[in-house]
């Protein structure tokens, strides 16, 4: 159905031209904010356009949704629908810090196929960080299988956040990067056990990062515990969990109270 050796090629270079910009490496970048507290950069622009031109190119009969075009609800008459996050973890990436990434996943009829995630200003050595799952073929990064989190009990747990809430001071903070995506694939490569938002979101932050993780044996849902759904109307949802399958229900009893007070 599709080139893999291609699709993983225009990822690449997605994250090369991204880096080529970034400031970390001492580039100046023009930046504004699309909306306040929105903050959109000309680099996520050019790997929108590079990759929108090549992927299309790649499956033509795909539709398209990313979070750097305008949509316009066309591609829901499609069963295969391009879902892009040019550079998710902006504002890390203006900064010049490494939680970011380019985000691309390609879905057919509501369910992620294949999801790739490109971080290259990390693990500079390797050529970066660079994840790929496709459905009922697991995950991997940088050629080695991932196998996620297996943690059964919710205390204790590893959760990538700036801060705890109180009533999660049982759990582990550890550092987290801005990009949604990479926090999510840390539950995948067991480096996390938990990743809970309680906000609405889109579907371009996720869809890749939620294949990678279910296909490394971890949990993911939205912050009620319901599957997450693609190439929707509306492509929002509210919350994701991503966690180590053993302790979802607990996470997800622990979040109602939460999620049902936050989403109304």
């Amino acid at each position: 159905m599709i080139d893999r050796a291609r699709l993983e090629s225009i990822v690449r270079e997605a994250g090369r031209i991204a880096l080529a910009a970034w400031p970390g490496d001492g580039h100046r970048l023009e930046h504004w904010e699309k909306d306040p507290g929105s903050p959109v950069s000309a680099a996520d622009l050019a790997v929108d356009e590079y990759l929108k031109r090549e992927l299309r190119a790649l499956l033509p009969s795909a539709g398209w949704l990313s979070e750097e075009t305008a949509d316009s609800g066309a591609r829901c008459t499609q069963d295969l629908v391009w879902l892009v996050d040019p550079i998710d973890g902006t504002r890390d990436f203006i900064a010049g810090r490494q939680g970011w990434a380019v985000s691309v996943a390609l879905v057919n009829r509501h369910r992620p196929l294949f999801g790739y995630l490109f971080a290259p200003s990390r693990r500079r050595g390797e050529g970066g960080e660079f994840w790929k799952a496709e459905l009922g073929r697991g995950a991997m990064r940088n050629g080695e299988v991932l196998v996620a989190s297996t943690r059964g009990d919710l205390a204790g747990a590893r959760v990538p956040a700036p801060k705890l809430a109180p009533e999660d001071a049982d759990l582990v903070r550890i550092d987290q990067p801005n990009s949604i995506a990479l926090r999510m694939a840390m539950v995948a490569a067991d480096e996390a056990d938990l990743l809970a938002t309680l906000r609405w979101g889109f579907e371009w932050d996720i869809a890749a990062a939620a294949l990678i993780a279910r296909e490394a044996g971890a949990a993911v849902t939205d912050a009620f515990g319901k599957p997450l759904n693609y190439n929707k109307l509306d492509p929002r949802a509210f919350g994701v969990l991503c966690c180590a399958s053993a302790m979802h229900g607990q996470a997800v009893a622990r979040l109602a109270e939460r999620a049902a007070r936050y989403s109304a």
